[in-house]
Protein backbone atom coordinates (compact mmCIF):
# COMPACT_ATOMS: atom_id res chain seq x y z
CA UNK A 1 0.00 0.00 0.00
CA UNK A 2 1.23 3.69 -1.16
CA UNK A 3 1.74 6.07 1.48
CA UNK A 4 -1.73 7.65 2.38
CA UNK A 5 0.27 10.98 3.82
CA UNK A 6 -0.68 10.41 7.42
CA UNK A 7 -0.11 7.94 10.26
CA UNK A 8 -3.59 6.13 11.23
CA UNK A 9 -3.40 5.95 14.81
CA UNK A 10 -4.14 2.36 16.63
CA UNK A 11 -8.16 2.05 18.22
CA UNK A 12 -5.92 1.75 21.66
CA UNK A 13 -5.40 5.80 21.50
CA UNK A 14 -9.24 6.78 21.34
CA UNK A 15 -9.49 4.65 24.14
CA UNK A 16 -6.69 5.93 26.56
CA UNK A 17 -7.47 8.94 25.73
CA UNK A 18 -11.77 8.23 26.73
CA UNK A 19 -10.38 6.35 29.56
CA UNK A 20 -7.72 9.38 30.66
CA UNK A 21 -10.20 12.02 30.14
CA UNK A 22 -12.79 10.93 32.84
CA UNK A 23 -10.24 9.69 35.39
CA UNK A 24 -8.24 13.13 35.49
CA UNK A 25 -12.34 15.14 35.39
CA UNK A 26 -13.33 12.69 38.37
CA UNK A 27 -10.26 11.46 40.50
CA UNK A 28 -7.51 14.25 39.74
CA UNK A 29 -9.26 17.16 39.06
CA UNK A 30 -10.33 16.76 42.89
CA UNK A 31 -7.04 16.53 44.17
CA UNK A 32 -5.40 19.47 42.48
CA UNK A 33 -7.75 21.31 40.22
CA UNK A 34 -4.94 22.92 37.76
CA UNK A 35 -3.58 19.01 36.96
CA UNK A 36 -6.88 17.85 36.46
CA UNK A 37 -7.65 20.03 33.91
CA UNK A 38 -4.26 19.97 32.44
CA UNK A 39 -5.20 16.44 32.04
CA UNK A 40 -8.40 16.80 30.84
CA UNK A 41 -7.16 19.27 27.98
CA UNK A 42 -4.30 16.63 26.56
CA UNK A 43 -6.72 13.48 26.55
CA UNK A 44 -9.08 16.02 24.92
CA UNK A 45 -6.20 16.46 22.48
CA UNK A 46 -5.29 12.99 22.07
CA UNK A 47 -9.68 12.14 21.25
CA UNK A 48 -9.35 14.76 18.61
CA UNK A 49 -6.32 13.62 16.74
CA UNK A 50 -7.62 10.27 17.07
CA UNK A 51 -10.69 10.83 15.11
CA UNK A 52 -9.44 13.20 12.71
CA UNK A 53 -7.21 10.36 11.84
CA UNK A 54 -10.09 8.02 11.43
CA UNK A 55 -11.73 10.30 8.90
CA UNK A 56 -8.24 10.71 6.62
CA UNK A 57 -8.48 6.52 5.61
CA UNK A 58 -8.89 6.41 1.95
CA UNK A 59 -11.62 3.93 1.08
CA UNK A 60 -10.34 3.31 -2.35
CA UNK A 61 -11.53 0.16 -4.97
CA UNK A 62 -8.09 -1.38 -5.06
CA UNK A 63 -7.29 -1.34 -1.66
CA UNK A 64 -11.00 -3.28 -1.10
CA UNK A 65 -10.51 -5.44 -3.71
CA UNK A 66 -7.25 -6.98 -1.33
CA UNK A 67 -9.68 -7.03 1.54
CA UNK A 68 -11.71 -9.56 -0.57
CA UNK A 69 -9.72 -13.02 0.07
CA UNK A 70 -12.16 -14.99 -0.09
CA UNK A 71 -13.20 -14.11 -3.91
CA UNK A 72 -11.55 -16.95 -5.69
CA UNK A 73 -10.02 -14.22 -8.41
CA UNK A 74 -8.13 -12.23 -5.35
CA UNK A 75 -6.66 -15.89 -4.37
CA UNK A 76 -5.41 -16.57 -7.82
CA UNK A 77 -3.85 -12.93 -8.53
CA UNK A 78 -6.14 -12.31 -11.63
CA UNK A 79 -7.68 -8.95 -9.91
CA UNK A 80 -3.97 -7.29 -10.56
CA UNK A 81 -3.83 -8.95 -14.41
CA UNK A 82 -4.27 -5.84 -16.60
CA UNK A 83 -7.94 -5.22 -18.24
CA UNK A 84 -7.71 -5.33 -22.08
CA UNK A 85 -9.75 -3.19 -23.92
Amino acid sequence: MDNPGFAPLPHEWMLVSIIGFFISVFSVYGLSKTWGITFAIFFTIMFVASVVSMTGTSTAEEEMVELAIHDPRVRRGEHRKPKNS
